[in-house]
């Protein structure tokens, strides 16, 4: 197919997949912890606007949370179907790890998701805020366990190879692996970040389209203060992930930084942009600071970071992928450090909610932390090949024996379902943005709360005979 084989067209269709299925993860952990602060400040202060807010946000949050599960699913069979010969390697540690997500996350977000979206007037305020709690609780613990499987291909440890098998052998160093903190701190922030700028970029949406109401307002509000403080924690945590990459996966580092040789005696310069050539060996017309590499990569002057050059040729991850990837997931980062410093000192002047260039900003940056994520697991993922496990097994010799005509048909057959299905979904979710926060939502019958009679809320049916209606015209008035 395309003169593919059948190597690449397995890449590609899980690269495909997880694509899909990284964004409804990544705000689904984004989303739970919001709606828990949401339902704690509540309760708190008493005040009825983040009543209003936890119930919008908890339609978004189921039907992003079900597509998260779906796509799921088809993650897991792949292991099987396209990577069986990795899963006969590794499924001893891989397994049980991805075992244990389920029996811990899993559960506890499937035992208490129902209380939380269902149960606002059957059970009372502290067992409703504990529901919410358990359930963002359990996204983390399912990061958690997602994160230990992943980071241990990138940096094996705590196991044996026996029969041409890997078994594990100490758990605990299994799962605490030299990269695992730094990649889950890594994702948890990220997926944080995410969330901010999509709940900031829903605020300016109505903000710049003359809706304005105090609901609005506090979203954009708590959206800046997430990037303002949390923005620089994970560039700050970037590179601590750097400096630990730098030392178990030199040549992953080489090829982010587009560098093929080293000067004797010279640090190491920073290349800002150019075009790496595998076949030349070389990054054409490339821009560079002198020593920056050095100084950013080993925080000194007279330390050189590996070259590709050190690494035999089939040993060497694509630098051409890698280098515009690693650039795009930094410069977001950057953007929304700006944002949360722009949008800081527009709050001191009193213009947070008025200037448009700056809500025009916040919307165009609402999808740049999916964006991040997405070059970050592009450039951290294919930065390990050729290895799916790190040293031990190359990705060549872990994929299944299907011809390149089989995983092609099946890779269309994915191409136009996740579309079609997500697709929807996706459109769904965007509607019900496009909707907005209705002040009262919370009282439909009543002043309500946990525990007292009145119309439940009901997240999957949220979208009412109306919600076509709610753009164009409604949503220029102002309430």
């Amino acid at each position: 197919m395309f003169g593919l084989e059948a190597l690449d067209l397995a890449r590609i269709q899980f690269a495909f997949t997880i694509s899909f299925h990284i964004v409804f993860p990544a705000i689904t952990i984004g989303l739970a912890s919001y709606l828990a602060v949401l339902e704690g400040l509540w309760l708190r202060t008493g005040n009825t606007l983040y009543r209003d807010l936890y119930h919008f946000w908890a339609k978004i949050f189921a039907v992003n949370f079900g597509m998260g599960v779906v796509s799921g699913l088809v993650m897991a069979y792949q292991f099987g179907t396209n990577w069986s010969a990795f899963s006969d390697f590794a499924g001893a540690v891989t397994g049980p790890l991805l075992a244990y997500e389920v029996l811990t996350a899993f559960f506890l977000e499937a035992g208490f998701l129902g209380v939380m979206l269902f149960g606002w007037n059957r059970v009372g305020p502290g067992l409703h805020f504990f529901s919410t709690l358990m359930v963002a609780i359990g996204t983390l613990i399912s990061t958690f366990w997602i994160l230990a499987s992943n980071s241990w291909m990138h940096t094996p440890q705590g196991h044996e190879i026996i029969d041409g098998r890997v078994v594990p052998m100490d758990w605990l160093a299994v799962i605490f692996n030299p990269s695992f903190p730094y990649r889950l701190a890594h994702m948890a922030v990220a997926a944080f970040l995410a969330t901010a700028f999509f709940v900031g970029a829903s605020a300016a949406w109505h903000l710049l389209r003359g809706r304005d109401n105090p609901a609005l307002r506090k979203m954009l509000s708590m959206a800046m203060w997430m990037a303002l403080l949390v923005a620089p924690v994970q560039a700050f945590i970037g590179d601590l992930h750097g400096l630990n990459t730098l030392e178990y996966q030199p040549a992953k580092i080489a090829a982010m930084e587009g560098h093929w040789e080293n000067r004797p005696g010279e640090p190491t310069p920073l290349i800002l942009f150019g075009w790496p050539d595998m076949e030349r060996e070389e990054t054409r017309f490339k821009l560079e600071i002198p020593a920056l590499g050095s100084l950013i990569l080993t925080h000194s002057l007279d330390k050189q970071v590996p070259a590709l050059k050190e690494f035999a040729p089939e040993d060497r991850p694509n630098a051409t992928v890698v280098f515009w990837t690693f650039r795009l997931m930094v410069a977001l980062g950057l953007l929304m450090i700006l944002t949360g410093v722009i949008a800081s000192w527009l709050r001191w002047r009193g213009r947070l909610y008025q200037s448009r260039p700056f809500l025009h900003l916040v919307l165009w940056m609402g999808p740049s932390g999916i964006i991040a994520i997405l070059a970050g697991w592009y450039t951290t993922e294919i930065g390990r090949q050729p290895w799916v496990v790190y040293g031990l097994m190359r990705t060549a010799d872990a994929v299944s024996s299907h011809s390149a005509t089989q995983l092609g048909v099946t890779l269309a057959l994915f191409v136009l379902v996740y579309f079609a299905v997500f697709g929807v979904g996706i459109g769904y979710v965007l509607r019900l943005v496009r909707k907005g926060p209705q002040l009262g939502e919370g009282a439909e019958t009543g002043s309500g709360g946990p525990g007292q009679q009145r119309t439940p809320a009901r997240p999957i049916s949220a979208a009412d005979e109306h919600l076509e209606h709610e753009g164009g015209d409604h949503l220029g008035e102002r309430n």
